[in-house]
């Protein structure tokens, strides 16, 4: 075994070692758990119909995606008097919340407790935080009407490959899913085409039509006079 794999062998088992003595009494975990959930669903079904806006944590508010952000949020308050739901951190989260506030609307963070302490943005007139992240993963996709994603990471990717999954497999409704900036998102497209339903057909052409690709703010909020209330 090479001395690379030795070092990813031996963090694997230091983790397991710490894991196993930190570990939290599983009827405390679960009690917790059920509790984040009525605390979602109750948050959730104060808010009038709402989008959920997606997007890197690491986006400045001098990048173009920053300031798209703020003026889709902005809109969907003053053109559609929607309620602006993000993760509530930094970045397009804050930028959407900005947005929504701004205009006067409903700016409302879903924040998370991370052990790297990230911030959340001074931009929220409601809030709700959590300690897991799938309870907080359902809360940001339960009740809204649209999503919307910009550019992102790891997490913005988890968020929007769930999605998708959720729609394909029908445990959720069909709902219009937008991500915003052809330059970011056309690549990963040709991924799906050229690895996933080319050759072996993993996926459907359907399934490409699950969500759209598009530069286009004004195409985002007309499209919202389609959406459905889900709560």
């Amino acid at each position: 075994m090479q001395s690379r794999d030795l070092r990813t062998l031996r963090e694997y088992q230091e983790h397991a070692s710490k894991t196993e003595a930190d570990g939290n009494d599983t009827a405390q975990r679960l009690d917790r758990i059920e509790s984040e959930f009525h605390a979602a669903f109750d948050f959730l079904s104060k808010l009038p119909d709402s989008v959920s806006i997606f997007g890197s944590t690491r986006s400045l508010p001098s990048s173009p995606e920053y300031e798209q952000a703020r003026q889709l949020a902005a809109r969907f308050v003053t053109d559609k008097q929607f309620a602006v739901v993000t993760g509530g951190g930094p970045g397009i989260m804050e930028a959407a919340n900005r947005g929504a506030l701004e205009a006067g609307g409903i700016s409302a963070g879903l924040t998370i407790e991370l052990s790297t302490g990230e911030a959340v943005n001074e931009y929220l007139n409601q809030s709700l935080r959590f300690h897991y992240f799938f309870a907080r993963k359902m809360a940001l996709s339960f009740a809204a009407s649209m999503y919307i994603f910009f550019p992102g990471g790891f997490g913005t990717m988890d968020e929007f490959f769930e999605l998708i999954t959720l729609v394909q497999t029908r445990k959720i409704e069909r709902i219009p899913i937008f991500c915003i900036g052809t330059s970011y998102w056309q690549p990963l497209r040709r991924f799906m085409e050229h690895y996933m339903l080319h050759p072996d057909g993993y996926i459907t052409e359907a399934d490409l039509g699950l969500f759209t690709i598009t530069d286009d703010l004004d195409l985002v909020l007309e499209c919202a006079k389609y959406c459905q209330v889900r709560h």
